[in-house]
């Protein structure tokens, strides 16, 4: 017997079997009118009353929708109501500049288009071709959500696309990733095996919803009728305080999230909320092992690292302490969890010659949106190409060296710049830290360190070059360093380095030398 998966399967099992729990805590505090606390049964009733109103528009299977929303109950579920009603939901990064939002809207060929509340002084007047309908969340609830109405059945098809993911647009115009109703399925699944979650679980959210969907969170945690709490903008001491108030066990968060949490519980009066109890999920970038050790030593939390792309869905890999770990110290347990992990079930890693990570699963992508060649190269030989640089162990487990764009080749070695921010950030007086290949006519490309220090902290750029002679071999250290007030990073937490080197290489053909 085979019955097709689909996206709506997760809230289908949750009105059955925990129709009437607490099953969403949207965020209080937004522009628009919070829907407070829902029960799955009313997440359920709002996502019907949304693929009913998509009937009357006269939207079809496979039709486009698109959202611009920070975190909220009506962007979780409108998962539910586009997604899984047959439509296509296209969630967009709210950081976005408005050309960047008409270009994904406009290339997308999404018919409607929602638009959260503070957004609208930007995007309210957004004309895109082939754009039909756009409305403000909230205000415009009578137009998006048909209340009573029983919308129509839907044909279900794995292979169907279910959601479109932008990728952030690093290089030239972002790509839309099609991921079906099988790869979201699977990776739900897997992500809540590897992680252990069940009813019990309190998930908060602090990564984008629009980020590689929640890393599929939205789908794993109601299949299991966890619950869900809202959080609109990301801030150390908030998150503390939601984790105590909610009884939050479970979150996701890329490295800078984490340490705004440490910050906060630095001035934290009390025990940290979730000691012993909280796990946290972390990806975007390979943390410090300081960091890692810090969140148990310090939160008294889980730490979980995962790797993937919006291209995965995104689960790929999982690093997770396991028993035979129990014995270590913090800081050496901290030195295996900052690998990127080992590959999540169902998934073969692979690398090329050069170094680039390969990977099969039934997590990869159907494919780019209209774009035909991006997809065929992406998937060439039948496995998709992730353009990291890594390292597979004997134990299988992966360890990311880096972008293949962002190794610096100085004086014909090859340079991991994570390697260097690990021992940059291991001296006490950085806060953050981004290294980068600069040019230079002696070696061909230079390291150059670009330092956010510590509220209060002083280092000089001696000081800090003499401190990674001290810990890693001559070559590796940066041969300048710039301090500054922040550092260029996207919605969910990384490192844009793209901008941050573009200034040195302007004028240049290449962006290597």
């Amino acid at each position: 017997m085979h019955v097709p998966l689909s996206a709506s399967d997760f809230l289908d099992r949750a009105v059955q079997v925990y129709g009437e729990r607490i099953g969403v805590v949207d965020e209080p505090d937004q522009p628009a009118t919070s829907w407070g606390s829902l029960t799955y049964r009313e997440v359920a009733v709002r996502a019907a009353a949304q693929a009913a109103r998509l009937d009357e528009l006269g939207l079809r299977t496979g039709d486009r929708v698109a959202i611009v929303s920070h975190n909220s109950a009506r962007l979780l579920t409108s998962f539910f109501g586009v997604s899984g009603s047959g439509r296509v939901l296209v969630p967009i990064n709210f950081r976005l500049s408005v050309e960047e939002v008409a270009y994904i809207v406009g290339h997308s060929g999404a018919r409607v288009l929602l638009i959260d509340p503070e957004l609208e002084p930007t995007l309210g007047d957004l004309e895109v071709p082939g754009l039909e309908h756009r409305w403000v969340l909230g205000r415009d609830d009578a137009q998006i959500y048909r209340e009573g109405a029983t919308p129509l059945a839907w044909d279900v098809d794995e292979t169907a696309t279910a959601t479109i993911n932008y990728t952030s647009g690093t290089t030239a115009r972002p790509k839309g990733v099609q991921i079906t109703h099988r790869n979201i399925w699977t990776n739900a699944v897997t992500f809540g095996l590897h992680t252990q979650i069940s009813d019990r679980d309190v998930y908060l959210h602090t990564l984008p919803l629009f980020h590689a969907n929640g890393w599929g969170m939205p789908f794993a945690m109601t299949g299991v009728g966890a619950q869900h709490v809202l959080l609109r903008k990301i801030d150390g001491a908030e998150i503390l305080r939601r984790i105590e108030r909610h009884g939050v066990t479970m979150l996701c968060a890329a490295p800078a999230v984490v340490s705004s949490v440490l910050d906060a519980a630095a001035s934290w009066d009390g025990e940290i909320p979730g000691s012993g109890r909280v796990r946290i999920v972390v990806a975007g970038a390979p943390p410090p092992t300081r960091t890692i050790a810090e969140v148990e030593t310090v939160l008294g939390w889980e730490f979980i690292q995962i790797y993937g792309l919006t291209e995965t869905s995104p689960l790929l890999t999982v690093n997770r302490t396991r028993a035979e770990w129990d014995d270590l110290a913090p800081e050496d347990r901290a030195a295996k969890l900052v690998r990127a992990g080992a590959p999540a079930i169902g998934v073969r890693l692979a690398t090329t010659e050069q170094g680039e990570v390969l990977a099969r699963s039934n997590v990869v992508l159907e494919g780019y949106w209209e774009q035909p060649e991006e997809t065929e190269q992406a998937l060439a030989g039948g496995w998709f190409h992730t353009g990291d640089g890594g390292e597979i162990g004997e134990d299988g487990y992966l360890t990311i060296s880096d972008r293949k764009k962002d190794v610096i080749i100085t004086g014909g070695e090859n340079v991991s710049s994570i390697e260097v921010e690990d021992v940059l950030f291991s001296h006490p007086a950085v806060a953050e830290v981004a290294v980068i290949g600069v040019p230079s006519e002696k070696w061909g490309e230079t390291i150059k360190a670009l330092v956010v220090l510590a509220e209060g902290a002083t280092a000089t750029e001696e000081e800090l070059i003499r401190h990674c002679k001290e810990r890693a071999a001559g070559y590796k250290a940066p041969t300048s360093i710039e301090f500054r007030d922040v550092l260029a990073r996207t919605a969910t937490g990384k490192l844009q380095k793209f901008k941050l080197r573009q200034p040195y290489w302007d004028g240049r053909e290449r962006q290597v030398n």
